[in-house]
């Protein structure tokens, strides 16, 4: 079955986006690779900001589909901590790694108000990701949330300039540290005897 072109020129456009950068790519590069007439693009995303923001938040789909298939894939909260990172660290041990697609976005395209919201709601989706694993846990799970989506990010943004995605695993330990903090601070202290 053929996919529908609107996927197929977002399908285009999101993998010459992501790789070569927004401003770099032009909608008429677009058009050749899609194999659609300018017309058709054109009908399905009125303008070029429009075809961004579809690719931001088809992105942003398939990556909150992925941290939520994590959570399905590993029960206990520390596992899934764990695991949310160690899939981060599969992403960015490839060639193709450029680091986060909503943060490049917003650098090149930070004038749009609609590639902003798009940026800004998954950056929320991913804190409550987190925030859900530590209520999970009987955590502080905003104090917790913002601590590990900060690494998170920041572990995005490390291999984007430093091309070395070990800084994923060291992201990995420090937020187990942070959960391991977390939960300590929660459990009340042993009253001693006398």
């Amino acid at each position: 079955m053929k996919e529908p072109i609107s996927n197929q020129i977002l399908t285009v456009a999101g993998a010459l986006f992501y790789s070569e950068g927004i401003r770099a790519v032009g909608i008429d590069r677009i058009i050749e690779e899609a194999k659609v007439a300018k017309a058709t693009l054109y009908r399905h995303y009125p303008s070029k900001d429009h075809l961004v923001a579809a690719y931001l938040q088809d992105r942003h789909e398939r990556v909150v589909s992925s941290l939520h298939a994590v959570l399905d894939a590993a029960g206990a909260p520390r596992d899934q901590i764990k695991l949310i990172f160690e899939r981060l660290y599969e992403k960015a041990d490839s060639a193709e790694f450029r680091g986060c697609a909503f943060a490049l976005a917003v650098a090149e395209h930070g004038d749009s108000e609609r590639v902003v919201s798009v940026a800004r709601t998954h950056k929320q989706a991913v804190r409550d990701i987190f925030r859900a694993i530590m209520s999970k846990a009987d955590a502080r799970p905003d104090q917790a949330a913002a601590h590990l989506s900060l690494l998170y990010e920041g572990a995005l943004s490390t291999v984007a300039v430093g091309r070395d995605p070990q800084a994923v695993l060291v992201a990995r330990d420090c937020a187990l540290s942070v959960f391991d903090a977390a939960i300590h601070s929660t459990k009340p202290l042993e009253t001693s005897r006398a």
